[in-house]
């Protein structure tokens, strides 16, 4: 039986992806570094804990390569407003993906940018609720 659920995203700037992630209202939860820089910083919204870690902590610690080069999947947000997370998110420095617009005939508001390590992050707010 599983007991919680993690995503990792490996950054080679781990400090920068974390920094960018507390900005956005993240809270951190656990720090591990054996050598002055963090290797592995875990932070936490309801819900969801995220870990940020080094390719090289992958390689070192466990034998597995693993990419920094981000996209490979994507972290989605709901939040109560797209748009003032939107610009929460641009003016902490993420890259702009794609802006706030209406999706799925106007059942959500969505937008689209990247965190410092090029991973998407998909901001959704529902706007009416839909029907199966």
């Amino acid at each position: 039986m599983f007991t919680g659920t993690q995503v990792n995203l490996y950054a080679d700037d781990v400090e920068a992806v974390v920094g960018f992630y507390r900005a956005l209202g993240f809270a951190e939860s656990y720090r591990y570094a054996p050598h002055g820089d963090p290797w592995h910083v875990e932070l936490r919204l309801p819900g969801l804990t995220l870990g940020v870690a080094s390719p090289i902590a992958a390689r070192t610690e466990h034998g597995i390569g693993v990419s920094a080069e981000g996209a490979a999947m994507e972290l989605v947000l709901w939040c109560d407003d797209v748009d003032a997370e939107f610009a929460r998110a641009v003016d902490t420095g993420a890259e702009v993906m794609r802006t706030p617009h209406e999706f799925q005939d106007g059942r959500l508001r969505v937008a689209w940018v990247r965190d410092p390590a090029g991973n998407p992050i998909e901001l959704v707010t529902v706007l009416r609720p839909g029907t199966s």
